[in-house]
């Protein structure tokens, strides 16, 4: 087996050298944060200039002069991008914030400079034409197709002084999103909610109590409680704290983030972002943003993504009042006084679950020790299915202590990757859980992938076990199933490499994976007892299955409402996007036209923190979630169907669909792993939209 060695000689630029043999391993322990700016700046230049020599050829064009040599050019610039973007998201700084900020302008230009050149453009184009005679492999073929499309939907075609406006406009937009996702990580940190009396904080657990200490400490406020935020409009802590004024406190904290003044304000950020996104697909010749973006998903059309939402809002919120009345009832028995309002549901939501289905979520989070989660559960799984196997690296550099690396082997003992596992919590991390990439795969570039795993799973107090809830052990298994589609990528050109896809099919793969967390062979592997090793009892486990639909009603609305909103936003033309000032009542008033202005049940993201659409490239793309799941409910359906986890089955996902990445039409994919056309009922059934309610 090959095996990563550095070199003795440290480079004067280590982002600018390949990287640790033979996967292109980043040298996190070489890297300054000085290192990045004049690294930008080279490879950017050395980028330009493969570029130029490729336009200005005087030979007629060809697939290898023009195509593959576009393939090739600027790799040493995509790796220093992809070091930025995944430690700026990961473990940032303020040097490194205040690079991103610089570089934003800079790197749009740069996309322009290539997607705008005339001359390059014209051998793209002469290509196009001459496609049906050019003999080329279905992959090239491919290539040169997705090619044209990227170049004119970039506005290849635009006159010269519109290109002029275009470039100013996608110049602003780069800085605005950088802002936006700044100020929502610097507004997050900011909204920590400080507690000043223990007794406050009855019904959460002694472990997180001790967490919330030490978090007080490190904010210079010791013998308090701090609080942090996640991302979402809902907090963890809110589903045990018995003190109903400190959960509202924490809730309108959490929805007001970066909505409500001050030096993150990101509501007029919002406005502009809309605006200039309605006026540059305005120019590239669409009606709205989301006309231009959702052309070239899966979806196709606003038309489909309107109609797939229409349809499951109306159930969807008539489940979550179903479930809001439960709860109601049980407020009501105990002469609360008061209406269920958002910062009661996952309290109430618990009750619920112990009185129907004797069930406290509670009870899970002994058996769901972290480390156990990733290697018997995550790895395990991948063992069983696919043969990978894993192997710590602690001689890797890693950017931050907490961040585990693990060399993954193929079935026949041969290297396949670097995976990263960086799944703690902290203030120099954006919120959410994410997956991305530090090395591609291509056989035309002879390189391995190298992949991280990001979540933000509280760091226990030191000497304490982390232990999960059932949504993070969901979300473990679902960022890896993202990385295995990185992982086994095999395919020839860079742009087609691993979960380079349509936005809508780029999470059927990692839902798909999701499975695996509650299959009983992997379950009863990993699903242990922190302290005594014991196994969850089988009882538990029934429980916990028969508990999965309630609350499918809040988990359907809120995540509709954050697709809609998504959706109301970017079909908007130019004059109709409204002023800062009027933000939050324009979401006010879609969430109301679309039925699901319930307020127990807030959007998963508001506008003014919406990571995913206004500075992750989800935008008009949120719906995404849904439409991949689609395929997913049916995939798992064929699965069971198959035998469930066996080499068989995995070997055939794998080959079928998770190694061809972009290099073919992804329904096409699909097609070829379930042998037929998706079925939308398997999906209904799983969210409870189906009609039937089910028995208690």
């Amino acid at each position: 087996m090959t095996s990563l060695t550095a070199s003795a000689a440290e480079p004067a630029n280590p982002l600018l050298q390949p990287g640790l043999p033979p996967f292109h391993y980043p040298p996190f322990d070489q890297i300054k944060d000085t290192h990045f700016a004049p690294a930008f700046e080279q490879s950017m230049a050395a980028e330009l200039t493969e570029v130029e020599a490729i336009a200005g050829r005087s030979e007629p064009p060809t697939f290898e002069n023009t195509l593959v040599a576009l393939e090739r050019a600027g790799q040493s610039f995509a790796r220093v991008n992809r070091v930025f973007s995944s430690l700026s998201g990961a473990h940032s700084n303020d040097a490194l914030r205040a690079i991103e900020t610089a570089m934003a302008p800079k790197l749009a230009a740069q996309s322009d400079a290539i997607r705008l050149n005339g001359r390059l453009f014209a051998r793209i184009d002469t290509l196009h034409h001459q496609r049906g005679q050019l003999g080329l492999d279905p992959e090239s073929q491919r290539l040169l197709e997705r090619t044209h499309i990227d170049f004119v939907r970039a506005g290849a075609r635009l006159s010269e002084a519109e290109k002029t406006r275009l470039k100013a406009m996608n110049a602003e937009l780069a800085s605005l999103e950088t802002t936006f996702k700044q100020n929502i990580q610097k507004e997050t940190n900011a909204s920590v909610v400080i507690v000043e009396r223990r007794a406050d904080l009855a019904g959460l657990p002694a472990n997180e109590i001790a967490t919330a200490e030490a978090a007080a400490t490190a904010e210079k406020q010791p013998g308090k409680f701090a609080l942090r935020l996640l991302n979402t409009s809902g907090q963890p802590a809110l589903s045990s704290l018995e003190n109903r004024a400190l959960r509202e406190r924490i809730q309108r904290a959490s929805v007001s983030r970066s909505g409500r003044g001050g030096e993150f304000d990101n509501r007029a950020v919002v406005a502009r972002l809309a605006r200039l996104r309605a006026d540059r697909a305005a120019l590239l010749g669409y009606a709205s943003h989301a006309a231009y973006q959702l052309e070239v998903q899966t979806a196709a059309t606003v038309g489909a993504v309107n109609k797939l939402l229409a349809e499951l809002a109306p159930p969807a919120v008539a489940n979550a009042r179903r479930e809001a009345a439960d709860m109601q009832a049980i407020i009501d028995r105990e002469k609360g006084g008061f209406q269920l309002a958002a910062w009661d549901w996952d309290f109430y939501s618990e009750k619920v679950r112990r009185e129907r289905y004797a069930f406290d979520g509670a009870q899970l989070k002994p058996y769901f020790e972290l480390n156990r989660v990733l290697i018997d559960g995550v790895f395990h799984a991948a063992t069983l299915l696919y043969g990978v196997t894993f192997k710590e690296r602690r001689d890797l550099p890693v950017y931050e202590p907490s961040v585990r690396a693990f060399e993954v082997f193929d079935a026949d003992g041969s290297p396949l990757t670097i995976f990263l596992a960086d799944l703690f919590a902290r203030p120099s991390k954006r919120g959410g859980a994410w997956m991305n990439t530090y090395t591609d795969q291509s056989r035309l570039l002879g390189t391995k992938p190298v992949i991280g795993n990001h979540l933000n799973i509280p760091q226990p107090a030191a000497g304490e076990p982390a232990l999960l809830t059932f949504d993070e052990v969901t979300t473990l298994f679902h960022e890896f199933g993202h990385a295995l589609h990185g992982m086994f990528s095999a395919v020839n050109y860079p742009r087609f490499s691993g979960t380079h896809v349509p936005r809508d099919f780029v999470e059927y793969p990692s839902q798909v994976n999701e499975m695996w967390a509650t299959w009983p062979e992997v379950l009863k592997n990993y699903a242990k007892h922190h302290q005594t090793g014991a196994p969850m009892p089988a009882a538990l486990l029934a429980k916990v299955e028969a508990a999965r639909k309630f609350t499918q009603g809040f988990a359907t609305t809120e995540y509709l409402a954050a697709s809609l909103l998504d959706q109301a936003w970017h079909q908007l033309k130019s004059d109709q996007v409204p002023a800062a000032d009027r933000v939050l009542a324009f979401e006010a008033a879609a969430l109301q036209r679309a039925g699901v202005d319930f307020q127990p049940v807030p959007p998963r993201y508001r506008s003014t923190y919406f990571a995913h659409v206004f500075s992750s490239g989800y935008s008009a793309g949120y719906y995404s979630y849904l439409w991949s799941e689609v395929l997913d409910a049916d995939s798992v359906e064929w699965f069971k169907q198959h035998g469930g986890l066996t080499r068989q089955n995995g070997d055939h996902f794998r080959r079928t669909l998770l190694s061809r990445g972009g290099s073919a039409d992804a329904m096409e994919l699909f097609r070829s792993f379930r042998g037929a056309e998706p079925d939308v009922k398997p999906l209904l059934k799983r969210r409870g939209l189906d009609g039937a309610r089910g028995t208690d």
